[in-house]
């Protein structure tokens, strides 16, 4: 069972400016254009909040809302400046982050550098470690995938932390209203009412047929995530140092001693780069994607390295953590994360090396 987080800055421009200037504190703050130019509202602190003031209104109609609001124009270089302080602490923990805004991302905590094994213990440390370094504060939800993860995140906001375990998951889905469902937005949502799907429920009730006629393609899509299924991957998106390759096959593997061989046979490539490039790394990540699509990854942090035998070690033992060779695999892969040119007590490299696969360096 995967460990998924999503977490998400608080109100967080106006966060940091509240934390840059005492004489915010406590007040409404708008960040934005000014409400004569056509402003728009790009973020609102939880006071202004209270007046119904959100982000992308129209300036104009903010102040009407909230007459006292204090209006701050964008500092985007320091909101980026934090939030690369922020995805920093998460890159520690895990190489499996996948950034969706500057304030807001996916982690996969199933496997971790401080080797916790629940995720709400994950979550908690990364909270307490966001508000040492930055000032700010942070919600959290924990679940077994991105979709429960992201509502959770907003289930108590500010500073929130909500777990929805396994066994809690189906009580969870009994509450949700339709348009909690990931892409169902405004339009969607009007569409699905008018034939009295108002909740989460009633999208399970809904003959098929019926639903394709309603929202098309969306239909299969909204039937998986109403059962609490969402197969998704984290998947990392930055510029990060890393090394690896991947292959997916004409055919699927099904026999689990030819599967290892390809995973034993990428570890080799990965260290025979990292003595190249005279580096060692302090994670290990293998992804598998099953003959069904569904995709899985799994990552080991430990004391940086460049020896083949132990990244094939580790690469070998996080392959048993998956379901491959019980269930065709269609596609392998290996990579190094966290690299470093250097390593307190550097192992004698060794020389790998196999046919040619798909490299990346990114």
């Amino acid at each position: 069972m995967r460990r998924i987080l999503h977490i998400d800055m608080d109100a967080f421009y106006a966060s940091v400016e509240q934390r840059d200037n005492p004489e915010l504190r406590g007040r409404p703050v708008a960040v934005g254009g000014p409400p004569d130019k056509r402003g728009v509202v790009a973020a609102a602190s939880y006071e202004a909040r209270a007046f119904g003031v959100r982000s992308a209104i129209p300036m104009s109609r903010a102040v009407r809302l909230c007459p006292s609001l204090v209006i701050v124009r964008p500092d985007f270089q320091k909101y980026r400046q934090v939030s690369q302080q922020v995805f920093a602490l998460y890159r520690e923990v895990t190489p499996l982050v996948e950034p969706l805004s500057l304030d807001e991302a996916y982690l996969d905590v199933t496997d971790n550098a401080w080797g916790e094994a629940l995720g709400v213990a994950v979550a908690r440390r990364l909270k307490a470690s966001i508000r040492e370094a930055t000032g700010l504060t942070a919600s959290a939800g924990v679940a077994p995938n991105k979709f429960l993860a992201k509502i959770a995140s907003g289930w108590q906001k500010p500073d929130g932390l909500t777990v929805i375990a396994p066994e809690r998951v189906e009580r969870f889905l009994q509450g949700l209203p339709v348009d909690a469902l990931w892409g169902v937005g405004p339009v969607t949502a009007k569409k699905l009412h008018e034939h009295g799907i108002t909740r989460l429920v009633d999208v399970r009730a809904a003959d098929l047929e019926q639903l394709r006629g309603i929202v098309g393609s969306l239909a299969d899509w909204l039937k998986d995530l109403a059962d609490g299924n969402d197969s998704r991957v984290v998947e990392p998106d930055r510029p990060s140092k890393s090394a690896g390759s991947e292959c997916t096959y004409e055919h699927d593997l099904t026999q689990l001693e030819e599967i290892r061989r390809e995973i034993t046979g990428m570890a080799g490539d990965g260290a025979a780069w990292l003595e190249k490039h005279q580096l060692f790394a302090r994670t290990v990540v293998i992804k598998v994607r099953y003959g069904d699509f569904d995709t899985v990854t799994r990552s080991h942090s430990a004391e940086a390295t460049r020896d083949l035998a132990a990244i094939t070690a580790r690469a070998l033992a996080l392959l048993d953590k998956t379901e491959a060779g019980a269930r065709p695999v269609r596609l392998l892969g290996v990579s190094m994360h966290n690299l470093v040119d250097t390593t307190d007590k550097p192992e004698r490299p060794t020389r790998a090396g196999r046919g040619p696969r798909l490299p990346f360096d990114d």
